[in-house]
């Protein structure tokens, strides 16, 4: 079996609800990602075999595979074929893993994976609220999973409290997490951290044009605020202040066999050593990334300690707070340049923009292994080991 290398990957800032990305349209912020994967990497846009878009929310302008209506907004001809796909959250990791797949198989040669979200425009949860308004079925009255999980919601929110509960996940943990995460983020955007992996793009504004460069959701943390929010749960330990923001974007990699590496002259930036993902209990709801890394590390033969940086989404802070005490690993190497809760997490496009940003950071301190994990709606998830070159 071949190798799969990534040898670009960008990401747009993200956009705050409401803020500068929410009236770009998402097959528009797709085509964005697409071109700059084009540009960086000087790849003959006929030579892409695929692109592999995540979006979660897939309805009104995210609908009719927003990969194809992505590809048809780019550079990209009317050759090259898209497909979405829906892992929830690990969407596009998803994605990436799909990409690395075919390569790695020999049945394709360069695929573009990425996604995207405006969820500004399509909030989450729009493609079933819309259904359920227009009298169909929700996803689980009625059906054996009723029966099978009495009285369950799968609730997000309940899922993050009883992680933390299971875990130990104390709620100064959770303060400090979430502090921690604005002032990483503030520092890389600052010191730089992030230029390899965004793209500028043009806004138009009231005040006139400005440059989109910068992740709109960060902002200096004030812990009184952040300790007076309501609990997102009655009596909960999690408020707002630690939870993912609500964002705006897109992201994209490029990933390409040896064979395409020399025939097009790219220039690999990590390969895909290990993927796994795997389902665990629906209402723990968050619980996946735990097992998923375990089951990765089996897979490479490597134990925790072997990895240099590991990004595990923040879609509450006591999911990588758990998964850090499950796997018994160091907090020091956990989203170091901060996570969703000050940078947001735009569902879809999440995956690749995390796996962007630990590939870079891999090869700026001279890291050679990076662990990416995502936790999933319904308690499946994504876990990729990369190895930067």
């Amino acid at each position: 079996m071949g190798d799969a290398y990534i040898c670009e990957a960008v990401r747009t800032a993200g956009g705050r609800r409401g803020g500068r990305l929410s009236e770009f349209h998402p097959a528009d912020l797709g085509g964005i990602a697409i071109d700059a994967i084009v540009e960086r990497t000087g790849i003959a846009p006929e030579a892409v075999d695929d692109v592999i878009f995540g979006c979660v929310s897939q309805v009104g302008p995210q609908t009719f595979n927003v990969a194809r209506t992505a590809i048809l907004s780019s550079q990209l001809p009317e050759s090259v074929p898209g497909v979405t796909i829906d892992r929830q959250c690990g969407s596009s990791q998803q994605a990436a893993h799909f990409a690395a797949q075919a390569v790695m198989s020999g049945t394709q040669e360069v695929v573009i994976a990425g996604g995207v979200e405006v969820m500004s425009a399509v909030p989450i949860l729009s493609a079933m609220t819309a259904g359920v308004d227009a009298g169909m079925a929700s996803p689980f009255d009625g059906t054996e999973i009723s029966s099978r999980y009495p009285g369950e919601e799968f609730s997000q929110f309940v899922g993050a409290e009883r992680v933390a509960e299971k875990y130990g996940v104390t709620r100064e943990e959770l303060l400090d997490f979430a502090e921690a995460s604005h002032v990483k983020g503030i520092a890389a955007t600052d010191d730089g951290r992030f230029d390899l992996e965004i793209i500028p793009i043009e806004v138009q504004t009231d005040e006139g044009t400005i440059v989109h460069d910068r992740d709109e959701g960060m902002r200096p943390p004030n812990r009184a605020k952040m300790e007076s929010l309501q609990p997102l749960v009655p009596g909960g330990l999690i408020n707002a202040a630690m939870a993912s923001q609500i964002c705006d974007g897109s992201s994209a990699v490029l990933i390409a066999s040896e064979r395409a590496v020399e025939q097009h002259g790219l220039t690999p930036l990590a390969r895909v050593h290990a993927m796994d993902v795997c389902g665990s209990d629906p209402t723990m709801v968050l619980e996946g990334p735990i097992p998923a890394t375990q089951r990765v590390l089996e897979k490479a033969g490597m134990s925790i300690d072997d990895v240099d940086l590991y990004e595990v989404n923040e879609a509450f802070g006591s999911v990588p707070l758990a998964w850090t005490k499950a796997l018994g690993a160091d907090l020091d190497k956990l989203n170091v340049n901060g996570g969703a809760q000050a940078l947001g997490h735009p569902l879809g496009a999440t995956g690749t923009k995390l796996l962007g940003t630990l590939v870079h950071e891999l090869r700026r301190r001279g890291g050679r292994y990076g662990a990416l994990a995502i936790c999933e709606g319904l308690g499946t998830a994504n876990a990729t080991i990369v190895e930067a070159l």
